[in-house]
């Protein structure tokens, strides 16, 4: 093979590793007197609650530095999490626990927990931005009567749209913190590093010492282990 071969090989080779950029037009506001964000944390660890926020922007107040909160250090989602929930005209956790993700699956779960997170507001807003692409629907009850709060999704919100990304900083951190609180009951799991997910080590960890009741049992890595300890306390029992 020649030289020249060899090269445009190696180019084809690199153009093909090389992802497209894909660039989003500014988001356009909708005209709405109070807008709500809402994004979730926690849809693919295997341990925990999915969290949600829901956070009311004061457009008289602003905040310099949000931004999608995978983004930013730890350090730094910590301060801005503390000045959101100072800042905002109102913001709330909403969440749904390792039993109805479960029952629901995940998808179901993460949308009740955002509709909690909204019916957890002390101020109802009358338009709601929701971080991906689907979104719930949200009840409203400020005239007296179930009606529902126009609502809509918005892909890369949390990079796009300020009350989602305020709404994801502070879900991480409440969320996050709960990892870490975790960690102090159950330090062999190692979950205030790798917060849950289902990294190779922490997969090491519960095989070694088994499912906990935190655990998300519908979600593969886990079920396979309980699929296997029941198959190994079997086999015992056989003998």
């Amino acid at each position: 093979m020649s030289n020249s071969m060899a090269i445009k090989g190696e180019v084809k080779q690199a153009k093909a590793k090389v992802k497209p950029v894909i660039v989003f037009d500014p988001f356009e506001y909708p005209i709405a007197y109070c807008i709500a964000g809402v994004d979730e944390v926690g849809r693919g660890p295997l341990v925990g609650d999915v969290v949600t926020a829901a956070v009311i922007l004061d457009p008289e107040n602003p905040i310099v530095g949000l931004m999608d909160s995978k983004k930013l250090s730890e350090k730094k989602r910590n301060l801005l999490s503390v000045e959101i929930k100072e800042k905002a005209i109102a913001w709330s956790i909403g969440r749904a626990s390792p039993d109805e993700i479960d029952t629901i699956n995940i998808l179901h779960a993460t949308m009740l927990a955002m509709q909690r997170a909204v019916d957890g507001l002390t101020v109802e807003p009358d338009f709601v931005l929701v971080d991906g692409n689907r979104c719930p629907l949200f009840i409203s009850n400020s005239d007296g009567s179930q009606g529902y709060i126009e609502s809509k999704s918005v892909v890369k919100g949390d990079a796009r749209v300020a009350e989602i990304s305020a709404a994801s900083i502070i879900a991480k951190v409440v969320r996050d913190d709960e990892m870490v609180a975790l960690d102090k009951l159950h330090p062999q799991y190692g979950f205030a590093q790798h917060k849950g997910y289902p990294t190779k080590a922490h997969l090491e960890k519960i095989i070694e010492h088994g499912v906990l009741d935190c655990y998300r049992q519908s979600f593969k890595p886990v079920a396979n282990v309980i699929a296997n300890q029941k198959i190994k306390h079997n086999s015992s029992v056989a003998r």
